[in-house]
Parts: C-alpha cells; structure tokens; sequence
C-alpha cells in the first residue's frame, strides 16, 4: 500500500512534464514567385504544428525550398520560419 502511494505523485509528475513541452506553434512560409511578368505577389500561409519547440522548428524548416520550371523559367520560393 506504501508502494502504491509512492508511486501515485511520480506517475503524475511524470505524466505532466512529459506532456507540457508540447505545445501549439505557428509556421509562417513566404512564398514568392518570380521570373516573367505579372507573377503573383508574393503571400504569406501559416499553419500550426503541434509538438515540442526544437522539433516543431525542424519541421516548419523542411517546408522551405527554392524549385525554377526548365519551360518557363519561373521561380517558386517557399521560406518558412516558426513563430
């Protein structure tokens, strides 16, 4: 029974310190084109990730990328940050 109390308190610290570096973060991309007239103007779209800040970071990062179409020489430019 002594056990039992013992372990109630360090199941629920646990339960609580593994659950409270999760957190909901924001992801801004820029995304902007270029290479021929009347591209559209550059926007911003933002989503959540839900998770820890580092790994939340890693994944909003992964979304950035710089891609150019070989036919019509348009440049997409996808720069994302957390926030």
């Amino acid at each position: 029974m002594k056990l039992r109390a013992a372990l109630l308190p360090l199941a629920l610290l646990t339960v609580i310190g593994a659950t409270s570096c999760v957190r909901e973060y924001t992801c801004q991309c820029m995304i902007k084109y270029s290479g021929q007239p009347g591209l559209p103007d550059s926007f911003m779209r933002e989503y959540s990730i839900r998770d820890t800040k580092d790994k939340a970071k890693e994944l909003c990062k992964a979304n950035s990328f710089t891609a150019t179409d070989a036919k019509s020489n348009i440049t997409t430019q996808e720069n994302c940050d957390l926030y």
